[in-house]
């Protein structure tokens, strides 16, 4: 009688755990294309997690760090069993509780301070209740290049001298981590075209290439016109090798 009371209370010990949530954290990352870890420098990655099923948001935050460490990252060949992370790599951790097997869409939109070259990029995966994803957790490559026009500001206006205006053309052109594209560099100018396609009046007119500027992820060309009206200047980057690419625009009124 002892004993069968004993396993009676053993078993409702059993059944009372089962359906208690069980806190189970969660790390996040954000990692360029062919390049760093996303965090402090570009604003970071914002992180949504949510219910796959439902879309109930479970979590939501910024990753914050540093963009890793570049041996890591970019020399050394990547091992299987050995991080990519290093503890100074931008994380973003949850901490979720739940009480059985979950499955979740992890969505990350970055660069979080660069919102004109943002770009959202998302998986799924299952979350076991108390099973930690930490260490390097669940990494998602964003893609992109990121753009930022330096010159014209928009709106800006120009006027026709001698029947002509010279529009100069500057952009700070980077990757999404942040890291700097220069001649000789981790990332070769060389191997990054970059332009402004001007489209007058909604009509594309013209393509200006822009070069090296002489600055760490600046480029300047400029752009010569006889013609007044709207010009919208699209400027874009592109890398052949890694079909990476960026766009970023710009308006100006030639009177």
């Amino acid at each position: 009688m002892r004993e069968s009371l004993l396993s009676l209370i053993l078993i409702g010990t059993f059944l009372a755990g089962i359906g208690e949530a069980a806190e189970t954290r969660m790390i996040v990352r954000a990692k360029s294309k062919d390049a760093k870890f996303i965090g402090n420098s570009m604003g970071g990655a914002w992180v949504v997690i949510r219910e796959s099923e439902t879309g109930k948001i479970l979590a939501k935050g910024l990753t914050q760090g540093g963009t890793g460490d570049t041996r890591r990252i970019m020399v050394e060949p990547g091992r299987r069993g050995v991080p990519l992370s290093d503890p100074t790599a931008a994380k973003y951790e949850a901490k979720i509780d739940i009480a059985e097997p979950l499955l979740v869409t992890v969505e990350v939109q970055a660069p979080y301070g660069q919102r004109q070259s943002t770009v959202k990029s998302s998986t799924q995966i299952w979350l076991i209740p108390g099973k930690d994803l930490l260490g390097d957790g669940v990494i998602l490559e964003v893609p992109g290049i990121a753009i930022d026009i330096l010159s014209p500001p928009t709106p800006e206006q120009a006027t026709l001298v001698d029947q002509k205006a010279v529009i100069p053309i500057r952009a700070n052109v980077a990757m999404m981590c942040g890291c700097p594209i220069e001649p000789e560099g981790l990332w070769d100018a060389k191997g990054y075209e970059v332009g402004a396609i001007v489209k007058r009046d909604n009509k594309i007119v013209q393509t200006v290439p822009l070069v090296y500027a002489g600055k760490r992820s600046t480029f300047e060309g400029r752009l010569e016109t006889t013609e007044k009206g709207l010009y919208e200047l699209v400027v874009y980057a592109y890398n052949a090798s890694t079909g990476n690419s960026g766009v970023d625009r710009a308006t100006v009124e030639v009177k």
